[in-house]
């Protein structure tokens, strides 16, 4: 599909358009942005962004109160494992974290290879939430383990996630604490939003990593055209008028332009498959 889509005029930006609106960027550096009272990072097979997130924290353990490293095991667990298993620095760890939640891979990550003792200097507990498999669990089981640390209600809390679901994470987190009268602020740190451009062996990542740590480009496609009709508020999708799984969200005529042109494509290439 990405070799196809590389042929096409427009489909590049098509694609980065989708990519930027559910990247949800809204905090680039957790250096320099205002300290918060929980992080919640919802593990994934992009290995790197735990990695920048302890580093951030051991230069700046002011930065949060709380970290909770979130996931049990699920349907894309196999994928961190294979992360895992092809990352120089933790390969080694392959066979020690197989069959573990996806929270307790980051948190081996976490003991082996940063310093804990940086991070909890200025009182950060570190929790772990390792039952949920999906967006809407994450924020379901995140809640329960904060409240059972005795943190009922944080302020503010700064989600790290896949940035193909960075929208999505927060909506559900929204939908998950709609009883409170004052609700968390929720804020997004992908880390960095998927940018692809064309090549004459098709479309290609232009972002500054590694393209191992990433997914392969069909597979960041399915992900992104699969998350356009969840977001949406109809009868198909998780908004109030379908599953009732996230708020309103409104996607950009923009967005959904795109969305079509993509899905219009992968229609006629994939015997009628939708993603």
């Amino acid at each position: 599909m990405a070799q196809d889509l590389s042929e096409k005029e427009g489909f590049a930006d098509a694609v980065n358009t989708i990519s930027r609106f559910l990247a949800n960027e809204q905090i680039s550096d957790l250096h320099t942005c205002p300290p918060v009272d929980c992080i919640v990072i919802c593990v994934s097979a992009l290995v790197f962004q735990g990695e920048r997130l302890f580093r951030a924290l051991e230069t700046r353990p002011s930065l949060a109160k709380s970290l909770v490293l979130v996931g049990g095991i699920g349907h894309s667990t196999k994928l961190l494992y294979e992360a895992i298993g092809r990352h120089d620095k933790y390969k080694y760890l392959r066979d020690d974290i197989e069959g573990l939640p996806e929270a307790r891979v980051m948190e081996t990550i976490l003991k082996r290879h940063f310093d804990l003792k940086k991070i909890q200097f200025e009182g950060c507990q570190i929790l772990i939430e390792d039952k949920s498999t999906n967006c809407g669990s994450n924020a379901i089981e995140t809640r329960k383990v904060l409240e059972d640390a005795n943190v009922p209600s944080p302020a503010s809390v700064l989600l790290i996630q896949d940035p193909t679901m960075s929208l999505r994470s927060p909506a559900s987190f929204q939908k998950t604490y709609e009883d409170h009268v004052n609700p968390p602020r929720f804020l997004c740190c992908p880390f960095f939003v998927p940018t692809v451009l064309s090549s004459p062996s098709g479309l290609q990542f232009a972002n500054d990593i590694p393209h191992d740590w990433l997914w392969s480009t069909d597979r960041f496609l399915e992900l992104i055209l699969g998350e356009i009709p969840r977001l949406r508020d109809d009868k198909q999708g998780y908004g109030p008028t379908g599953k009732g799984f996230i708020p309103h969200v409104d996607i950009p005529d923009q967005v959904e332009r795109s969305w079509r042109l993509l899905n219009t494509h992968a229609e006629e290439n994939t015997s009628g498959r939708t993603f």
